[in-house]
């Protein structure tokens, strides 16, 4: 039995095939695994989208193949039906194999957490700030708020990262970094463009940090008489060249990257450690002079507190300066995709880097604070005695007199003062100009790797347009190549334009803290939302804690400088609405699914509270369109009706046996596909049923959830129903029975050109009408399941025709011919239309029936109640001449129609014609004949009103006559809807509500 294989277990050093063992072999062999049978013990291939090297992955047997009978042709015959295997080691000579190598391919470099992750994010925490601007913010903050400023920094990146770690343990981490973490989490809506922008904010910091390391070389080569061209062309020059060596240290590999930046932090610990024992040293007059004494306690408790100087003394301003230098902890996680193991890696990394440096933060701080004075400077003579009573100062303390050039604010040294005053501290100032190298180029080189990483992601899942191309990896560990070129291209360009980074830099560093506000949404939302899915590995999160992290992000880019937070905003929006517009076809089990999923499920749950009134009455439209592509003109106008207001659900019946055939030909996603891409807001579902009528009965009683259940059943009409199979028709009719039986409205749509696509002659409402049994015969195959039948419906996606209900009608007439009370839907549904832009224009005619003497009478009393309704129809006419009597050869053609579906009858043989009746309920004998003749006459009258009237409308809406079951039959009723409806230009949409008011003119 083979054991399960893990993700990274060591690769076997010689091909290994796999060969698919049939269940009689395993009997024979002696094993029993499944005793026999398909089933198949746990095991890691039947999770994984992946297998090692020199295996074949196992395929789980599905639950067909387990149930099916085994003496049916194709049930086992799948390449993927068992997942029992028969092993042999490396002598398979099958022809797939001949080309296989006899080695595994060499593994690409991959880094623990403490080389991958913990160093990268510290030396990209450190910068600039921690050597150059902290001991100036402990001047102006003091070192107890100094602290309080590095806890609520370390507190927010700390959430930040107890927030990474958990999304990081949710799966398998993949590359693409914090672009990974929060797509994944949240979407392609924000993942996408927090990606884009994460990116190219990593891209301009490289030249950030490039700037920084250059501006520090500029100083040292001007204070030894050493200048190129002049100060700003000297940055530029040194920067360029900089990117250019770092740009070859990312080309050679992640591994001499790697090994560069240990070369970076072991330069940046040599210069703490000199910094510590430069504070143990004692202080040489040179050095008292600028402000260094040692470790004084007095100097201490003075610094402690604060002391606020110029425009950015505040708690908020020294807060806005320093927090940058906490930022650089998602460092480890953009490189995921080079790591042994991310889900350890991340976390661990990630949390102990923020531990360390917070730790080195505040002991620097209360260090500096300790041995130097705020203000010194710098000259040898300011020396006084000890016991002199001249001196004024906290100075005088230690012999020194700084009083002059504090009064004259003329002091050069000091915390306050000084910005080198980590250098004065040190025992060797060499080794702090190091470190503040070894900080600036680490951070720029880390930088320089990150933005391709996540830019390459970005790429390869074609959010956007034009940067496929960027996509692309080369060797073993897919390089992005390309992207470095760009990163460094972008680098140079804002390198070149150094004199602007200062702008540049708020916009840059609110990028991050966007960054980091997603990240703590993503966490708390995906607890939010308590998916199944929803399981981190790593537990120590509070979904709670992850939104004031969120939060606090939010404020501090505000903070930091509004404007560039506006920016970072406006830029993520419009990137989102972009994604949002586009739709791509994207699927990653985002908790905003998971979301959007509680909120609908709420929301349905709680409807169930709410008692259906008459005001809040929408049309819920079951559409029987079989496959939606089969009929667009049904589509298009149910669309038009429902489109924002309320429910479409179009729905197919697949007449077979069960099978996974039918089943896959009913459920198949291409249909759904095609909606959407029609941008039609339309529900499918597909059921397979051996019949019509019991599968439309499926749809009718299940369809729907809860109060957000169809009501009105819209279909075509049958109009072959004369020459189609008799019992076709039964069925027909018998649906609109069935319909409302179940209280439902009905609709049925008649168009000259008629409904189905695939047959534009004809006008069905499902294939079985024509009396087709579909031959189902289902066919294995590796990869699918083919499906024969004598009657295929093509699927293409792409494929958007063109209908009536697609085109603006301009000041065409919607004539409404409101014939029979039915509750009052046949007056709701034009309403609807013509509060679409296609309709708007359409003056709308009401139309009904009454005497001559009492048409004006008439008229007004119908003008009044739709005036009630609020309807906006003003234009209505009573029509006395559809009680008249037809003309004599229409009535002479109705009756030929009905010849085929005659039954003779005579005294002597009524028990025969009854007993043939019951067999055949489509025919029609003379007492039916008889019973229904005025309801006949009727819809032949009005027909020909129809086509004296209404003949250039755009839309004829009809009140349907309703055949009372066991007195007319089928065939007859058939008859009705299509004289009634034939030989017209315009759509005409029978409609008969379910007697129940639809409409209302009171306000409660």
């Amino acid at each position: 039995m083979e054991l399960p294989v893990p993700a990274n277990s060591v690769q076997p050093q010689r091909p290994v095939s796999v060969v698919m063992a049939t269940p009689e072999e395993l009997s024979g062999s002696g094993l029993c695994l499944g005793c026999g049978t398909l089933d198949s013990p746990p095991h890691y291939d039947f999770y994984a989208d992946s297998v090692a090297w020199g295996r074949r992955r196992r395929c789980r047997a599905s639950l067909h193949q387990l149930y099916a009978d085994p003496l049916i042709p194709g049930v086992t015959e799948d390449k993927c039906s068992a997942p029992v295997y028969k092993w042999t080691a490396g002598g398979d000579s099958s022809d797939e194999d001949e080309g296989e190598q006899t080695e595994p391919p060499p593994d690409p470099p991959r880094f623990g957490w403490i080389q991958g992750v913990m160093i990268r994010c510290m030396l990209n925490i450190w910068g600039v700030i921690l050597y150059l601007r902290l001991p100036w913010i402990t001047a102006q903050a003091g070192v107890g708020l100094t602290w309080v400023i590095i806890l609520l920094s370390s507190f927010i990146t700390g959430i930040t990262g107890l927030s990474t770690s958990a999304i990081a343990t949710n799966g398998k981490v993949k590359g693409g970094g914090t672009y990974f973490l929060i797509s994944r989490s949240l979407g392609p809506e924000l993942g996408g463009s927090i990606g884009l922008i994460f990116a190219f904010a990593n891209a301009v910091a490289v030249s950030m940090h490039t700037v920084g390391f250059a501006e520090t070389v500029t100083d040292l080569m001007h204070e030894n008489g050493v200048v190129i061209v002049d100060r700003v062309n000297d940055i530029r020059i040194i920067g360029v060249v900089t990117v250019t060596c770092l740009l070859g240290v990312s080309l050679a590999g992640m591994a001499w990257e790697s090994k560069a930046q240990i070369l970076f932090f072991l330069v940046i610990m040599v210069s703490f450690v000199n910094y510590i024992v430069g504070t143990i040293v004692p202080a040489s007059p040179q050095r008292q002079a600028r402000g260094f004494f040692s470790y004084k306690v007095d100097i201490f408790a003075a610094n402690f507190v604060p002391g606020w100087r110029g425009a950015e003394g505040s708690f908020f301003g020294m807060f806005s300066i320093f927090f940058p230098s906490a930022t650089g902890i998602l460092a480890g996680a953009n490189i995921s995709g080079d790591l042994k193991n991310p889900t350890v890696a991340i976390p661990r990394g990630t949390l102990m880097a923020i531990l360390w440096t917070t730790m080195s933060y505040l002991i620097i701080s209360a260090t500096i604070g300790a041995c130097v004075v705020r203000d010194a400077s710098g000259l040898i003579n300011d020396s006084v005695s000890v016991s002199s009573e001249d001196c004024d100062g906290f100075s005088c303390l230690y012999g020194w007199d700084f009083s002059e050039c504090v009064s004259n604010k003329s002091c050069s040294y000091g915390l306050i003062n000084y910005y080198q005053s980590m250098s004065l501290v040190s025992a060797f100032s060499p080794l702090i100009s190091a470190g503040i190298f070894a900080a600036t180029l680490s951070s720029a080189l880390a930088c320089l790797v990150s933005a391709p990483k996540v830019f390459q992601c970005l790429c390869q899942d074609k959010l956007y347009p034009l940067i496929g191309f960027f996509g692309k990896g080369y060797g073993r560990n897919a390089e992005p190549l390309r992207g470095y070129m760009l990163t460094y291209c972008i680098a140079v360009c804002f390198i070149l334009i150094a004199a602007e980074l200062n702008s540049i830099a708020p916009i840059i560093s609110n990028f991050f803290l966007c960054s980091y506000s997603l990240i703590n949404f993503s966490c708390f939302y995906a607890s939010l939302t308590n998916s199944p899915g929803w399981r981190p590995s790593f537990r120590f999160y509070n979904k709670w804690l992850s939104l004031l992290g969120s939060v606090c992000c939010v404020v501090i880019m505000f903070l930091l400088t509004w404007w560039s937070a506006l920016i970072a905003f406006g830029v993520v929006f419009f990137l989102m609405g972009y994604t949002l517009y586009k739709k791509p076809e994207v699927n990653w089990g985002s908790s905003v699914q998971a979301g959007s999923y509680n909120l609908a499920l709420t929301h349905c749950v709680g409807l169930n509270q709410v008692q259906d009134h008459v005001k809040n009455f929408r049309p819920q439209c079951l559409v029987l369109t079989g496959p939606p592509t089969r009929r667009p003109a049904l589509v298009d106008l149910v669309h038009a009706l429902t489109k924002g207001l309320s429910l479409m659900m179009c729905g197919n019946v697949v007449t077979a046996t069960s099978s996974p055939a039918a089943l896959h030909k009913a459920h198949t996603d291409s249909h759904v596909t095609w909606l959407n891409q029609r941008k039609v807001k339309s529900f499918y579902r597909g059921v397979v049923a051996p019949e019509l009528r019991s599968g439309v009965n499926m749809l009718l009683q299940g369809a729907g959830l809860g109060r957000i259940r169809p009501n009105v059943l819209v279909m075509g009409l049958k109009t072959d129903w004369s020459s189609d199979e008799p019992h076709a028709a039964h069925e027909y009719v018998s649906v609109l029975h069935d319909a409302f039986d179940l209280q439902y409205g009905v609709c049925v749509l008649r168009m000259t050109e008629g409904l189905d696509s695939s047959h534009p002659s004809q006008s069905y409402m499902n294939p079985s009408f024509r009396g087709q049994t579909e031959n189902m015969n289902t066919i294995s195959s590796p990869s699918c399941i083919q499906t024969n039948t004598t009657y295929s419906v093509c699927v293409d996606p792409e494929v958007q025709p063109k209908t009536v209900f697609q085109k603006k009608h301009g000041k065409k007439t919607i004539d409404i011919y409101w014939l029979s009370d039915d509750g009052g839907l046949t007056l709701l549904l034009p309403y609807l239309l013509t509060r679409r832009k296609r309709w708007l224009k359409c003056k709308v005619r009401v139309f009904v029936g009454g005497d001559t003497e009492k048409r004006e009478e008439q008229r007004a009393e119908v003008l009044a109640l739709i005036k009630k309704f609020r309807l906006g129809f003003h234009d209505v006419e009573v029509l006395p001449d559809v009680y008249q009597h037809p003309q004599p050869e229409n009535v002479r053609q109705f009756e030929n129609t009905l010849r085929r579906f005659r039954l003779e009858t005579n005294i002597k043989q009524d028990c025969d014609t009854e007993a043939q009746r019951q067999q055949e309920p489509w025919m029609i004998t003379d007492q039916d004949l008889e019973r229904n003749k005025a309801k006949s006459l009727r819809q032949i009258r009005l027909n020909e009103v129809l086509q004296d009237i209404s003949r250039d409308a755009a839309l004829i809406i009809i009140t349907m006559p309703v055949s009372r079951r066991g007195v007319c039959p089928s065939s007859l009723f058939l008859a009705w809807l299509d004289f009634l409806s034939r030989d017209l230009q315009p759509p005409v949409l029978l409609v008969r509500g379910n007697q129940e008011n639809v409409l209302t003119f009171y306000c409660q």
